[in-house]
């Protein structure tokens, strides 16, 4: 039986090479044109053909979103585009609008097309069509049961891809009309301005939001095995490294675990409680186990604090002399307990005894986010680029 595939968002190369490099088994990816996030940065062809090369060479997957609702004036270009894209070695476009999923069955047989989430997809007949229409995998509406996804995946033997983590929209996906009748930035198109999530004045003293709260599956990852979902898609290709590697990192953790009949409910809370310290709303299984209802929503009183776990990102680390260069994020000092997490999987805990600032001077403190850092670890294991930093809890005062 094949491992559930982990499907990781990727909002720059930078975030692709971490988040394959954490765990992901694909990406998918935004191009310059035709995308649903287009105030992210966005890869342009030539970083599409470096993302896709390093994923080949890890033996790992790249899909590019294409995925608008396409106007007329979208159609110019589209077709060459396409070409392009395939050309710098994509494995799959994520698309909604029939010619697009028609041209590129038609014109390029070996790349798949995957039917977005965009198109709402919430039952088996809708499934079926598509199939017939030469569709290879369906990301299914977020709005779906346990058993309704079940019973889908029964009855047409199609590759199913669901959302397990990050942001939901209040109205269905691909039917918003709100970003644009209030901001006139169709979030169809590219340009949502998050409206559900905007605080609202009222004739009361209090303001009204619509918003969600967050999407978090941890619990339910081995039903969603069990009933044969393909692929598990995390959301969030505008969101930071540390936030990307942290999620993904957890969630192959906690995949690898479930496969190998070793998770454990002391490791699963800490699993979960690593998944809670990287976000800052709550969250919920909204439609998985129930109808969605008020208590998966907020309304009033809504706070999103954010904490300050995250210390850094690992530069390099010099095992003759013992010392980590870091790229700061946040305030730490002599004496905190702090944890330092690879790519690789490897978890180092320790207590901060020596700190150096980028003359290598020793101090007491690292106070200003984004300096350089060095910090003292005598550890056989293996630091590579790209490992994070974060705080496990403050030196007793």
């Amino acid at each position: 039986m094949d491992k559930i595939e982990l499907l990781s968002p990727a909002g720059d190369l930078e975030r692709l090479k971490v988040t394959l490099l954490y765990g992901a088994d694909a990406v998918y990816i935004g191009g310059q044109k035709y995308s649903l996030r287009a105030n992210a940065t966005n890869f342009s062809i030539e970083e599409i053909k470096e993302g896709c090369d390093f994923a080949h060479k890890l033996n790992k997957k790249v899909y590019l979103t294409l995925n608008i609702v396409f106007h007329n004036e979208d159609m110019d270009g589209v077709e060459e585009y396409i070409k392009e894209v395939v050309d710098a070695g994509i494995d799959a476009f994520i698309v909604s609008d029939p010619f697009i999923i028609s041209h590129i069955k038609t014109n390029y047989p070996n790349v798949e097309v995957h039917l977005s989430t965009q198109n709402s997809t919430s039952n088996y007949t809708a499934v079926e069509y598509f199939k017939e229409e030469g569709i290879d995998r369906v990301v299914l509406a977020r709005e779906l049961s346990k058993n309704e996804i079940k019973e889908i995946i029964d009855k047409t033997k199609v590759d199913i891809e669901v959302f397990i983590h990050g942001a939901m929209c209040t109205c269905f996906s691909g039917r918003c009309a709100l970003s644009n009748y209030v901001t006139n930035r169709d979030a169809n198109r590219g340009g949502c301005s998050q409206v559900c999530r905007f605080a609202f004045e009222t004739d009361e003293e209090k303001k009204f939001t619509m918003a969600t709260k967050d999407l978090n599956m941890a619990t339910h990852i081995k039903d969603l095995i069990e009933i044969g979902v393909k692929s598990l898609k995390v959301e969030g290709r505008m969101r930071s490294l540390y936030y990307l590697a942290t999620v993904i990192g957890t969630y192959r953790e906690l995949i690898d675990l479930i496969y190998e009949d070793k998770l454990t409910e002391e490791k699963f809370n800490e699993l979960e409680y690593r998944l809670s310290r990287v976000a800052n709303r709550e969250v919920s299984t909204h439609y998985f186990m129930k109808e969605a209802d008020e208590t998966d929503q907020y309304y009033t009183g809504r706070q999103e604090i954010s904490n300050q776990d995250y210390l850094g990102q690992v530069i390099n680390y010099d095992k003759e002399s013992n010392l980590i260069k870091i790229y700061e994020r946040n305030y730490f000092e002599l004496g905190d307990e702090i944890e330092v997490f690879t790519p690789n999987g490897d978890v180092i805990n320790f207590n901060l005894e020596k700190l150096y600032d980028e003359d290598k001077n020793e101090i007491d403190v690292a106070r200003h986010p984004d300096n350089i850092y060095y910090l003292y670890l005598d550890s056989d294991v293996e630091i590579p680029e790209y490992s994070m930093i974060r705080l496990i809890k403050k030196r007793a005062e």
